[in-house]
């Protein structure tokens, strides 16, 4: 399913030029001094150099925390401004400048390497809340430093804990010494007069920041990472701004501003300080880490009726760094069913455990994906069970509910919902009509008892609109919901 178009947002772009890497950082310099800019989609393209060339593309598979910051009047596709990472369950990282020196309403698209063929996202969700660094000067801050932007968003991010961004603190200070190197990743330009949207990574090294003053603004040290070539080789471009700068596996720095002409070093606001330890604090909880031992469920999946119970063997296995004491938990239980852990929920890495799932009578037929998590010292894992209760459906035809059963938006707007199916064979698709643009369903299709989100989009004029839900089952037999849109 194709989604609508939308207006733009913050950008800047991964870069890379078609010469020998032989020199080194700060080798043939381009010479003489810089203007500096931002890399969001602000930057003209009369100011891009004709030097940037494309960096290497990647997915959002292979960084599963990199999401596209978007606006309305945002300049790259479908309104694409800025890239961020996720850090938390509502929580991303992005740069000051993203949220504080561009306008238009802000939102935030999961899932798609390429934002210039709309649909292949898997999520969008609007920004509820954010805070920059209280250091941070307000619009052209970014020149003086603090450049970094904590989002709180309006819904939960469709990514596990394990896979989000690790971010540096004041206690990681060797991970930006010069002579280390670091992949930057962004959704921006990829030449001078080329689009956007692609997501793209490159590869910098970090430099002494006495050798980067080449900009007519100071490069601050304390604050700033000074990262990439003086040449144009690599360096971050429009529509880049905000995303991660990653050594060793944790975000060092957000892309915060670069040469106009993306030739010269490009700048990360630096995280190997307080303003690193500022952002883990607004972000909350632990971070996770590497996760240095595995967990896996033997058999993973099992069947039982309304009523009755069903077992599996949670194995974990030590990691290089040796035992270490885990905690267990099962999440996305179907209604009615508790989770046991046999001895206990603790375990030490090495050892068994057993799982036992007791569904209810009242327990709805169906086939349900069981989360099992084990958190230690070093990480989180996680293990998937699939439960089918009955026979995985029933005789009956799906039957949709929608939670919440309405939604507020302004014109253009984005309201998200939760589908959930009982009833019916699968699998069961959703589809939905009632909106001038139909509304997007991830996943599209569902097995009985399973959820979906619903994500709409408010029509630009102002007025209620009723969205019918419909489940068809792999019988040909449908169930409808309904979900009210109020556009004011």
């Amino acid at each position: 399913m194709k989604a609508p178009r939308f207006a733009p947002a913050l950008a800047l772009a991964l870069v890379a030029v078609a010469l020998p890497v032989t020199t080194a950082a700060g080798a043939a310099p381009a010479g003489g001094t810089s203007i500096a800019a931002t890399p969001t989609d602000q930057m003209h393209t009369g100011d891009v150099g004709t030097r940037i060339v494309n960096g290497e593309r990647t997915t959002v598979k292979e960084h599963p925390f990199i999401i596209a910051g978007m606006r309305v009047g945002g300049g790259g596709p479908q309104g694409q401004s800025c890239t961020a990472s996720v850090v938390g369950k509502r929580k991303i990282l992005t740069a000051a400048h993203c949220m504080i020196d561009a306008t238009g309403d802000k939102s935030y698209i999961y899932g798609d390497d390429d934002l210039n063929t709309p649909g292949d996202e898997t999520f969008r969700t609007a920004v509820a809340s954010f805070k920059t660094h209280p250091k941070y000067t307000g619009s052209g801050g970014w020149r003086t430093g603090y450049d970094v932007a904590v989002v709180t968003t309006a819904d939960d991010l469709p990514v596990p804990q394990a896979q989000w961004a690790k971010v540096a603190g004041s206690a990681d200070v060797a991970l930006t010494k010069p002579g280390k190197s670091g992949t930057s990743i962004g959704y921006g330009k990829t030449s001078s007069g080329g689009g956007s949207g692609e997501l793209r990574k490159t590869t910098l090294p970090v430099n002494d920041p006495g050798g980067c003053q080449v900009f007519d603004i100071t490069v601050n040290g304390d604050l700033m990472v000074c990262a990439g070539y003086n040449d144009g080789r690599t360096a971050n471009c429009s529509g880049d701004s905000g995303g991660p700068f990653i050594v060793d596996g944790v975000i060092v720095g957000v892309s915060s501003w670069g040469s106009s002409k993306c030739d010269r070093y490009s700048m990360m606001a630096r995280l190997t300080n307080e303003m690193g330890d500022w952002a883990r604090a607004e972000i909350g909880g632990t971070q996770p880490g590497d996760g240095k031992f595995a967990v896996a469920l033997s058999p993973s999946s099992g069947k039982a009726d309304p009523g009755k119970h069903v077992s599996t063997s949670v194995t974990t296995t030590a990691g290089d760094q040796g035992p270490e004491k885990l905690e267990l938990s099962a999440s996305t239980l179907p209604a009615g069913t508790t989770a046991t852990f046999q001895p206990s929920t603790t375990v030490n890495s090495g050892e068994v455990a057993k799982l036992t799932l007791q569904t209810s009578a009242s327990t709805p037929a169906g086939t349900y994906k069981v989360t099992v998590a084990a958190k230690g010292t070093s990480g989180s894992k996680t293990a998937e069970y699939t439960l089918t209760v009955g026979g995985g459906g029933t005789t009956d035809g799906p039957k949709p509910s929608v939670s919440p059963a309405s939604g507020t938006v302004p014109p253009g707007g984005y309201a998200n919902a939760t589908i959930t199916v009982t009833g019916g064979k699968g699998p069961i698709r959703l589809t939905g009509t009632g909106l001038t643009h139909a509304p997007m369903f991830s996943p599209q299709s569902v097995n009985p008892g399973g959820t979906s989100r619903m994500t709409v989009m408010g029509p630009y004029q102002r007025g209620t609109y009723k969205v019918t839900v419909t489940a068809t089952d792999s019988t040909g037999r449908t169930g409808t919901a309904e979900y009210t849109l109020t556009v004011r």
